[in-house]
């Protein structure tokens, strides 16, 4: 017998949606995390998430699906993807808490692997560890994890970390211009296989003001040894994406990169795999606040350094 038409139609993402998705992400994400965590992930009303909107519709415009209700007409589910060069990044997921278990994410996740299988590249995504539903959707689609990460939250002091003082050398830590775009997509290749410079152009050009991105010159010759980027907006404080060679590259951009939240509490994401990045980081007043795992449908390349994603926009 055929199935029952589902409950619900995907259709893609239009502007108009903006205020109603950002309140489904809001609702989605805080319901889960108070449940589940005791805690809520985004504080200062429904709006603070339209940042996923524009950031997405910048780097990506058109790549936004939603589920709409067919009766009530509500869009009960939403997410983003991202072609890059190299790979289709999956974005953040949200269903709305009424309809947790009803398809929805189900649907829109085979709506992407399809485009991603038209386009002939691997589909990455980062997932929480913590979140078994979500972790269970991806592996049954053929996800499988092969990176874990620590998030790592820390309150900076009011006058910022003196990495002299931590033995943290950060002066060849320098702001990144233009110039660097071909510089990084090459070191990223060069560790994790990937490259995305539409999106290296767009942090640097940063023309809402909220991104900062930071490069370390390579001490020995042209070229850099990692670049790491952060977000300040009331939606979203965190740090990365980025990539370094060494554990002291690491170090320097996650310093300076910390000292731009001078009396806040930024997260991070560091490798599971490198224990004397995350000791020393424990020493500064790092603390863990969650695990991820990076996840692939498909091809991938072992990593060669040390990589930082993030989530915003997300970096696969």
């Amino acid at each position: 017998m055929p199935k029952p038409d589902p409950i619900f139609e995907l259709r893609p993402l239009e502007r108009s949606d903006w205020t109603e998705v950002a309140e489904l992400i809001y609702l989605s994400t805080n319901t889960w995390y108070e449940i589940n965590r005791g805690h809520s992930i985004f504080t200062g009303g429904p709006e603070v998430c339209r940042l996923f909107c524009e950031v997405y519709e910048d780097l990506d415009p058109g790549c936004g699906l939603v589920a709409q209700h067919r009766e009530t007409g509500r869009i009960i589910g939403s997410c983003f993807f991202h072609p890059r060069e190299t790979h289709v990044s999956l974005g953040i997921m949200n269903v709305h808490p009424n309809h947790f278990g009803s398809g929805v994410a189900g649907a829109i996740l085979r709506e992407i692997i399809a485009f991603a299988e038209r386009s002939r590249m691997p589909l990455r995504l980062v997932s929480s560890a913590l979140n078994l539903d979500s972790f269970s959707l991806y592996t049954r689609y053929g996800f499988a994890p092969y990176a874990v990460y620590q998030d790592l939250t820390m309150p900076v002091p009011r006058g910022g970390i003196d990495a002299a003082e931590h033995g943290i050398d950060t002066r060849r830590v320098r702001e990144a211009d233009l110039e660097d775009v071909s510089w990084m997509g090459a070191l990223e290749f060069e560790i994790s296989g990937i490259s995305r410079e539409r999106d290296y152009c767009y942090f640097i050009e940063n023309d809402s003001g909220i991104w900062k991105t930071l490069v370390i010159d390579s001490g020995t010759s042209d070229g850099i040894d990692g670049f790491l980027v952060s977000v300040d907006h009331p939606g979203s404080k965190l740090i990365g994406p980025g990539v370094a060679r060494t554990e002291e590259a690491a170090l320097a951009l996650i310093v300076s990169q910390l000292n731009r939240y001078a009396g806040r509490q930024p997260v991070f994401l560091v490798p599971a795999d490198q224990p004397s990045l995350t000791r020393r980081l424990y020493e500064l007043g790092a603390r863990n606040c969650e695990l991820h795992f990076a996840q692939v449908l498909g091809e991938k390349q072992p990593i060669e350094g040390i990589v930082m994603p993030t989530f915003m926009p997300e970096s696969g």
